[in-house]
Parts: structure tokens; C-alpha cells; sequence
């Protein structure tokens, strides 16, 4: 049925407005997305221009060279060498367990090392690269890329890693690197973004972390282009960073080679020190350690031997522990009366073998008596009474203030861990720290160096060193850093009497040149470089039993400080033997040897020995070499 003409031209013109409404909507809409598109290809092109460029580069860190560590002259202590590792990227392999156990059966895999880098990969972005093993021969390298078909994701790769060639003798000086741990990044306030790198090296002990800032430098940068999940494309640029700064030591490792031969398997410390600037030419603790063993992490096994011996060889005896000086403390408790002018060299004290105070018998290390004694002789034969009844006129305040001064209670400035600052009592300090009184007793053990003294061999050393200089010598460790030298610690003027310190240095003389002398039989018989010293026994336990009578660990602490020559000093020696008995017979030797060999800058001649100890020092001397230097596998045993 055909529709009414009128009913088709109303029809029309309502599809015509609705076609114009549609039309005018999309030429609006048209019109707003062309001025959208030119907003931001125009206006805002070089905003999403440099939005797209950071999207499509990335920059990374490259991790600098460490500084390299030498001896005063010119040895390295501490290197960087190129070390081939085997490392995967997580996101490369499909089963990565998979993987590693065909990788397995080509190279051995060391279990803490997989379970370490197991670890890493589940911590870390899956584009990242991640060590499987370290340091391994070409042999492995060659391979793992002949093999490259069957490891997805694991390729070999080449760095820098530490290594300290003369190993355990300065173990406890130069301490070691290892990988940050979450500890460390915790201690460290804002870290450098170095650290953020996996198994990013740092210093952990010794003068690698005391100079870790100096010896890391400052990391170079590269321009990485990457896909749209972080995977690295092409290196688009590339800047080298600076190195660490290279460090000379005061250290020389023949000297500390030797020392630490000397000593074989006592539990002791030796600090030789250079009188005229103060450089520590050796700082010895023995047992020790090989520091190679903690740059990739240490085993457990390993880790639990170290920490589990008696003797300690993890700790760094000559700076971080304080003992009892005994009687080398002397020297300080004399000068103290001499400067105060409360003593008289020449007045003596008569020693029948003990001394009561305060209804306490304090004995004498000799039980039968010194005699009448005077300064000179109080000092040569190391009379305890002579020092209680000094103690008594001069006081703990006069003493401590001399102990200070030479340097005791002191934390000198030296980049090892642990510095301890060792301990010179006073009044005030026992009713701080003890709840208690001082009584005339504390004073009468303080001078001869028992009850709450306590001293490093370290700041041993430094006392002596200042004994014989009449200057504020302080230790110096480091000789440069970067090429720069490092300030002198040659020391000002202590202000002390020269005569009194002549008096001194006379009874430390007759210490081990006269025949009554406590270490005449271990004294230097070439005139030119005769020794002034004492000899110190610290007790360990309140009853008086024989050290051989007794455990190890129950035993006296040895110890004997000296300088030399004693006419034109040059060196100041400390050794102190742990349970080693007495100082005359454990720790003079020692000290002995260690200050020719000092002098001599090698092994000395044989008359500089007393003539019936020649033989002796001989067998020594040849057993020394022996163990420094080793014949080859092949040779031994050859006539």
C-alpha cells in the first residue's frame, strides 16, 4: 500500500536533521581529536620526544678499579687481577635448575657458591647477570662456550678481583674485601649506588674498610638500549669511571715476614716502630689467617676452625687488645716521681721481699729480696717493692698523668679495626665505672703495672718510642694515599725533663747490658747497636703458681719493650707473648732478634750475638730461611 505523499516528505525531513545532528557530531569530534593530536606532536613533541628516549635507554653503573695497596717500598699487598667467572641470566634460561645441572657436569660447582647465587636470583631482577662460580681456568671458560647450545642463559665473563699475594702476614693490617651483605648496606647511611650492584665488593676488616672510600673510587657510567622488558639490546655509550686511590704503607714486608716467622706458633704481637717519624715499619699478631679465603666468602668449616682456635687468630692482638704491662710499666711510674720531684734517684728502698700495706702483704717477684735499691737498680733488676713505696709518694693522679703523656690510654690514630684505647685509671674512673673507692693498694699494683693498667702493643711501642725521643711520637701507618704523603708523626716536644729521661734510659740500659740486668742473656753484643729495654710479666690469676704448673691459658702474658741503638735511637720494639711465662725469657728474644733484624734490613751477622748463643741463633736463623723460602716439591730432599 503506497504511503501519502504529505507522510513521506515528514518523514524526509526528520532523516535530513538527524544526518545533519550526526554529521555536525562527527565533524566536532573530528575537529577536537586534529587539535589533540596537534597539542602532541606539536606543542608537546619534545616532552614525549625525551619520554620515549628514556624509555629506550637505560644507564648503568660500571664498577671502578679498587686501589691497590704497597709497602714502603713498592711491593704489592693488595692487586686486582682479571678473574673469569661463569654467570646466568635467569630470564635467558627456561629450567634454570635444569641448566645448572648439565652445567655440572662440565665444571664443578661448589655447593655454597650455588646456593649463594640461588639466593641472588630470586632477589633480583630475572635480567640481571648472576655469578655461578668464580675465579675459574680458561679451561672451564672454553667449555661452557663450546657448550653455549645446551646452557641457555649462561655465558663466561671476565672482572677484577682481589687478591693479596703475601697473604697471612698482614692479614690483620690490611683486613680483606668480601660481597656487601644487607648488614652492611643497613650501617651505611645513604649508600653510594655502587653497593646496590650483587656482590659488589667492599672492604670488611682492616685498612680495606677503614679506607674503603679512598680505595673504592667512583663508577663509570654506560648507555645500555633495552627492549620493552629491560633486557639489554646494544651498548650505545660508554665512561670509564675513576679508580680507587692507590695506598703506600709504612709496612715492611720482609720485616713482617720475618716477625711473623719468629713468632711460629705462639699466640703474640710484635709493633716495630720508626722513632724518627713515627712510621710502624711491622705490626705482627700471630696465628693468623689467609685473607684470600674471605674474598669470595669463606666456608663454614673454614670460618668455624678460625673462630673456634684458643689462640685466636682471627683477632688483631697488637692493636685491639689491651693487656697488664707489668713491669714495663715502670719506666712510667719513675718518671712520674722524677718530674713531680717527689723522688730521689739516688734515695733507696730497702726490699726484703714484700711490703705491707694497708694490713696486705704486697710481694716482690723475688721472694727472698732485692737489698737497699735505687731508681737505676729498681729498673735493672725490676724490683717490685721499690714501685709500692713509690706508688705511695707520688700517686695514681701523677702516674696516669705521666701514662698519658707517653701515650697509654690513648686510641691512636692508626686505620685497623677494633683500636683499643687500653686503660689509665684514676679515682674518679674506679668510682664511675667500679662503684668503689680507690685505696693505696690500687695504687701500689697501678705502678707496677698490674691491677686495672691495661696497654696494647701498640701504644707499648709509642711509649717507648717517646722514652726515647723526648717527642709526642704517634704512629703512622700510612706513608701515601694516591701518591700524596701522608703528614709525619715525628712529634713535638713532650716537655719532660732531659735529664730525667737520661736516668731512665740509663736503667733500661742496664736492663739488658749489665749483668744483673733481667735480659742481660738476651742482649745485642755489637756495641753500635746495643739496646735499652724491659722486661714485663703480667699475672693472669690472683694466686702465685709456676707457669709450668698450670694450663696454657692460666699461664703469665710475656712481654719486653726496647729501643735501639741506644745512643742514637732508631727503632722501638713491643712484643708481648700471651702466656708465654716471664718477659726475660719468652718475649726478650724475641725482641731481640726482631730489632737486628730491623737494624740490619735483613739477617744479621752472627757477632752480633753474645758468643755462646751463636750456634743457636745460627740453627735459627737457617730454620727461618728454610720456611720463608721452601724448596721446590722437586728438590727436596736433595743433598
Amino acid at each position: 500500500m503506497r504511503r501519502p505523499e504529505k507522510e513521506l516528505e515528514a518523514s524526509s525531513k526528520k532523516i535530513s536533521r538527524r544526518g545533519m545532528l550526526i554529521g555536525a557530531g562527527q565533524v566536532l569530534f573530528a575537529g577536537a581529536l586534529a587539535a589533540r593530536m596537534r597539542y602532541l606532536q606539536v606543542e608537546e613533541a619534545d616532552k614525549y620526544r625525551l619520554l620515549a628516549e628514556e624509555n629506550r635507554i637505560n644507564i648503568r653503573l660500571i664498577p671502578p678499579a679498587r686501589g691497590q695497596i704497597f709497602d714502603r717500598d713498592g711491593t704489592p699487598i693488595a692487586l686486582n687481577e682479571p678473574s673469569y667467572r661463569i654467570v646466568i641470566v635467569p630470564e635467558d634460561s627456561d629450567d634454570i635448575h635444569a641448566t645448572i645441572a648439565r652445567l655440572s657436569t662440565l665444571i664443578e660447582l661448589d655447593a655454597d657458591d650455588l646456593n649463594r647465587a640461588l639466593a641472588e636470583i630470586e632477589r633480583s631482577p630475572p635480567f640481571l647477570p648472576i655469578t655461578l662460580v668464580d675465579r675459574v681456568k680458561w679451561d672451564a671458560v672454553a667449555k661452557v662456550a663450546a657448550n653455549s647450545l645446551v646452557l641457555p642463559g649462561v655465558t663466561p665473563d671476565v672482572g677484577l678481583s682481589r687478591r693479596y699475594p703475601i697473604g697471612a702476614p698482614f692479614a690483620h693490617v690490611v683486613g680483606y674485601v668480601g660481597p656487601i651483605s644487607d648488614y652492611d648496606l643497613e650501617r651505611i647511611e645513604n649508600p653510594d649506588q655502587l653497593l646496590r650492584i650483587p656482590r659488589f665488593q667492599i672492604g670488611k676488616v682492616g685498612i680495606e674498610s677503614k679506607l674503603e672510600e679512598s680505595l673504592r673510587g667512583s663508577a663509570g657510567t654506560k648507555s645500555v638500549e633495552v627492549n620493552a622488558v629491560g633486557r639489554v639490546m646494544r651498548e650505545l655509550d660508554r665512561r670509564e669511571g675513576d679508580s680507587g686511590a692507590d695506598l703506600q704503607l709504612t709496612l715492611d714486608h720482609k720485616l713482617q715476614s720475618y716477625i711473623r716467622t719468629r713468632l711460629g706458633n705462639e699466640s703474640a704481637s710484635v709493633v716495630v716502630i720508626d722513632v724518627e717519624n713515627g712510621d710502624v715499619r711491622a705490626i705482627v699478631s700471630t696465628p693468623d689467617f689467609d685473607p684470600n679465603l674471605f674474598v669470595r666468602g669463606i666456608s663454614v668449616p673454614d670460618y668455624a676452625g678460625l673462630r673456634e682456635n684458643e689462640k685466636r687468630p682471627l683477632a688483631s692482638k697488637a692493636v685491639q687488645d689491651a693487656y697488664p704491662p707489668g713491669s714495663t710499666f715502670k719506666m712510667v711510674a719513675a718518671l712520674a716521681g722524677l718530674e713531680s720531684g717527689i723522688i730521689d734517684p739516688n734515695e733507696t728502698v730497702y726490699c726484703p721481699g714484700y711490703m705491707e700495706i694497708s694490713d696486705r702483704k704486697f710481694t716482690c717477684w723475688k721472694k727472698v729480696g732485692h737489698g737497699s735499691m735505687d731508681l737505676n737498680t729498681s729498673l735493672r733488676e725490676s724490683c717490685d717493692v721499690y714501685y709500692y713505696d713509690l706508688a705511695l709518694k707520688v700517686g695514681i693522679e701523677n702516674i696516669t698523668a705521666m701514662a698519658r703523656k707517653l701515650g697509654l690510654g690513648e686510641k691512636h690514630d692508626v686505620p685497623m679495626s677494633a683500636v683499643s684505647s687500653g686503660l689509665t685509671p684514676t679515682k674518679e674512673w674506679k668510682l664511675v665505672y667500679r662503684d668503689a673507692e680507690w685505696v693505696i693498694g690500687d695504687s701500689a699494683n697501678a705502678a707496677i703495672g698490674q691491677g686495672y693498667v691495661l696497654a696494647s702493643p701498640l701504644q707499648l711501642a709509642v711509649m717507648t718510642a717517646r722514652l726515647a725521643t723526648g717527642r709526642a711520637v704517634s704512629p703512622r701507618l700510612i706513608k701515601r694515599i694516591g701518591g700524596e704523603e701522608q703528614p709525619s708523626g715525628e712529634g713535638e716536644d713532650l716537655g719532660i725533663s732531659q735529664e730525667n729521661l737520661r736516668l731512665i734510659r740509663r736503667g733500661m740500659f742496664s736492663v739488658s747490658n749489665h749483668r744483673k740486668g733481667t735480659a742481660y742473656s738476651s742482649r745485642i753484643a755489637e756495641e753500635d747497636f746495643r739496646m735499652a729495654g724491659k722486661t714485663g710479666t703480667a699475672q693472669v690469676r690472683s694466686t702465685i703458681v709456676d707457669n709450668e704448673e698450670v694450663p696454657w691459658e692460666q699461664r703469665d702474658h710475656a712481654l719486653f719493650v726496647n729501643f735501639a741503638p741506644f745512643d742514637n735511637p732508631k727503632y722501638a720494639v713491643a712484643v708481648v707473648v700471651e702466656h708465654g711465662g716471664g718477659g726475660s725469657s719468652t718475649a726478650a728474644p724475641i725482641a731481640r732478634d726482631v730489632t737486628l733484624q730491623a737494624l740490619f734490613e735483613g739477617t744479621p751477622p752472627l757477632d752480633a750475638y753474645p758468643e755462646k748463643d751463636q750456634f743457636i741463633i745460627k740453627e735459627r736463623q737457617d730454620s727461618i730461611e728454610r720456611q720463608q723460602n721452601p724448596l721446590p716439591v722437586g728438590d727436596r730432599g736433595q743433598a
